[in-house]
């Protein structure tokens, strides 16, 4: 019988769905060194930012689909967590050690950014990632708060900062070094400049990912960003209002007019479910957030609910998230938190293309 080719290979992986994502580990680009000899085949299923159990389902199913293709013997069949990074971009020196750069914007305050950012990047860790978190909004750095974290960072080495821990987070804020209510009155260049030192004088040391709570709006912080590091790509958390959507828009138009690839919108306080009588209320409208990335062409992430626990849980520095991914609280973040990995690599994939291609 006839040795079946990388097609056939690939079109019977095809068939392996990850459910969650609803998409196939093919067009996820975790299908890696897939090569066959004499009915053997060999491949690395790398599957990223997903609990154990599901690596081993996506692994089964892969195995199971590859021998009953004809000409197939054996399979050897190796599962890779390890996370993919940006290629090198001429002109934009990389964060030493961080592999992904992820911008987490609004076009307006009050939409729940700073939530978003803070559970999303809990939800990473414990699915395996190596991640901090940067508070870019120097005006009202409320990441402290949301982790219940206040200690004073250590300056280590020469005038190097070491960031602290938060629920398996490394976090850097300026509410760590400004504490209190005393505000920072700031014009652009010391933003510029504070910004600066939170990417290149703290010791992150090695990330998978580093996400960046930004300042609503669209200024300085963007633009330093976007002309200092690779970024791998940003979010846009909005409500389903009209109001919100309408400056969601102009982060969205912002971070394609700096070329930072939109990962995907976040419609955050999408519906509210009454706890006494089940009644589902749309309190800020509903699928406005969806709507506005379908009409830009760019992923919706998903809808996250408007839920008290997670109000509470920000303010008791106890985000729902660190509550794992069974907490019912935790879920949405948790799906959101795998779309993203997923979008971040289909990204770090084509950065690498384009440098294999502009090599050739």
């Amino acid at each position: 019988m006839a040795a079946p080719t990388t097609e056939v290979l690939l079109q019977a992986l095809r068939q392996v769905r990850d459910q969650d994502l609803d998409r196939d580990i093919v067009s996820l680009n975790w299908v890696h060194d897939l090569a066959a000899k004499d009915g053997e085949i060999w491949l690395t299923l790398r599957v990223l930012a997903a609990p154990m159990e599901r690596r081993d389902l996506l692994a089964q199913q892969a195995r199971e689909r590859l021998l009953h293709t004809p000409g197939v013997t054996t399979v050897h069949l190796k599962v890779d967590t390890t996370v993919p990074g940006m290629a090198a971009v001429e002109g934009k020196n990389s964060v030493p050690g961080v592999k992904n750069v992820i911008a987490v914007g609004s076009g307006k305050g009050g939409v729940g950014k700073t939530t978003v950012a803070v559970n999303v990047a809990i939800a990473l860790a414990e699915l395996g990632a190596v991640v901090g978190l940067m508070d870019a909004d120097v005006y009202g750095p409320n990441v402290p708060r949301m982790l219940g974290v206040h200690e004073m960072p250590r300056v280590v080495g020469e005038n190097r900062i070491e960031p602290l821990r938060g629920c398996g987070v490394k976090v850097i804020s300026m509410g760590f070094l400004n504490p209190g209510d005393k505000p920072v009155i700031w014009r652009g260049p010391m933003l510029h400049s504070a910004v600066q030192q939170f990417l290149r004088n703290v010791e992150w040391g090695e990330l998978d990912y580093l996400i960046i709570d930004m300042p609503p709006g669209t200024g300085d912080v963007a633009l330093t960003l976007a002309q200092s590091v690779p970024m791998t790509g940003g979010v846009v958390v909005t409500t389903p209002s009209d109001v919100s959507l309408e400056d969601a828009r102009k982060a969205l138009n912002m971070f394609q007019q700096l070329k930072i690839e939109v990962l995907g919108v976040v419609e955050n306080m999408s519906l509210f479910v009454c706890p006494h009588c089940q009644t589902t209320v749309d309190i800020f409208s509903h699928g406005g957030g969806q709507a506005m990335a379908e009409h830009f062409g760019v992923p919706f992430l998903g809808a996250l609910p408007l839920e008290p626990a997670i109000r509470q849980g920000g303010d008791a520095g106890k985000p729902v998230a660190a509550g794992g991914p069974e907490a019912p609280q935790a879920r949405p973040f948790y799906a959101l938190a795998r779309r993203l990995a997923a979008e971040a690599n289909l990204r770090a994939a084509a950065s690498e293309e384009s440098v294999i291609q502009v090599r050739a």
